[in-house]
């Protein structure tokens, strides 16, 4: 009997890929393995976490770094610690801002529910350009301009949300921002791949990063990172610790908090509810250590040929198309297009009954509208690609021509 189906859960088989409400990705025996055995011991939760900033520059060149739990939690800790900064009062104000200098730029193309999370500290959200693509109104983006333009004296910083195509580029914004004394708060949440993608952010000067440690790094999967300037990490840091101890007794680790800053110590902060265990730390560390040094490719020429072998499984009229990007890190991916006509049956319906069966199947949802299923790799083995590729069958699979009278 599994776990799950001591608790009366019944397992699925996850062929969308590192996803939250999966539970995210697996983790290697060498992750489970720190996890267990940090949990055999205390230890000063300052101090692990003066040593996950030391490690977090090492693999990102950024000044400072600070485990959070989860990427979303990052974002509020990003904006709590550019709204009270070194403050103490401030921080203890939070989500209420008294000098109303809590407004955040963004484009209005990167707005998303994500972005809950810099409103959850006490910022607001400002709009800046037009989507005029998405309206079919246009052919420009948000330009950096737009940003200077919307700055009035109640600005704290922008909020940027790094993706491939996003426009203007990074490195052009934070040079305007910082022109101006702006602060950069960038949610990275998913663009770990390529393995050069933080560290070319951090690069650009930007002040904050946050990015998910789960995922393609395959951590903990409520665990996330945020990374940037030293003192705003110190400041994140001190608004999610327990600081319940004596002054005369508290000694935090220079020089990830340097006390000498400090009027005294603040009360517990807005990232209390956000704190994360020393197992989940141990572990991220870990996983950080194998998904920096490569190790985590062997395992690509297995994923490619799982998905080769349920593409050469899939019937016709439906097609297949196997994504393979050529750097070598991202993930493989199958497209399997639904012939909705032909079948008689939508892309929506085939993922429907995918996730009703037994076992139940979960594919990739976000293109069911065009009409297509995707198949991704990270959380298969052999045994359930098989079963993937069975499934798919029956689903696809066109209904036998009645024989004539």
């Amino acid at each position: 009997m599994s776990i799950y189906d001591r608790f009366g859960v019944t397992p699925l088989i996850n062929a969308t890929g590192s996803v939250t409400r999966l539970g995210g990705a697996p983790m290697a025996p060498e992750v489970l393995a720190a996890f267990h055995e940090a949990a055999g011991q205390a230890c000063s939760l300052e101090q692990l976490q003066a040593a996950a900033s030391r490690e977090i520059s090492r693999h990102t060149a950024a000044d400072a770094g600070l485990v959070t739990a989860g990427c979303a939690a990052g974002l509020t800790l990003g904006a709590a610690a550019i709204l009270a900064e070194l403050d103490l009062g401030k921080m203890e104000r939070l989500p209420r801002v008294a000098d109303g200098r809590c407004e955040f730029l963004i484009a209005r193309e990167q707005r998303s529910g994500y972005d809950h999370a810099v409103r959850a500290a006490g910022g607001t959200l400002v709009e800046v350009g037009f989507n005029e693509i998405v309206s079919n109104a246009g052919v420009r983006r948000t330009e950096v301009w737009e940003y200077l333009a919307a700055i009035t004296d109640k600005t704290a910083g922008i909020v940027y949300v790094a993706a491939p195509d996003s426009r203007p580029r990074l490195a052009e914004l934070v040079q305007a921002a910082q022109a101006r004394a702006l602060p950069v708060l960038v949610d990275a949440a998913g663009e770990v791949l390529p393995r050069r993608s933080i560290p070319e952010l951090v690069a650009t000067g930007a002040d904050l990063i946050a990015f998910s440690g789960g995922k393609a790094i395959r951590g903990p999967q409520s665990t996330g990172v945020l990374c940037g300037r030293a003192m705003l990490i110190m400041s994140a840091g001190l608004q999610m610790l327990d600081m319940d101890d004596h002054p005369e007794l508290w000694n935090p680790p220079a020089p990830w908090i340097e006390r000498s800053l400090l009027p005294g110590i603040p009360r517990h902060g807005i990232g209390r509810g956000f704190k994360v265990s020393k197992e989940e730390i141990a572990a991220l560390l870990v996983a950080l250590d194998l998904f920096y040094s490569g190790a985590y490719d062997a395992w690509r020429p297995r994923y490619l040929s799982w998905l080769e072998d349920i593409a050469a499984a899939v019937p016709a009229p439906s097609q297949t198309r196997l994504l393979n990007p050529p750097d070598g890190e991202r993930f493989p991916t199958l497209e399997v297009r639904v012939d909705e006509t032909r079948l008689n049956r939508s892309a929506y319906d085939v993922c429907r009954s995918l996730r009703n069966g037994s076992p139940s199947i979960y594919v990739g949802h976000g293109q069911l509208s065009e009409g297509v299923l995707v198949i991704h790799p990270l959380c298969l083995t052999e045994e359930r690609a098989g079963i993937v590729a069975r499934r798919l069958v029956e689903e696809l699979s066109p209904a036998p021509a009645e024989s004539p009278r």
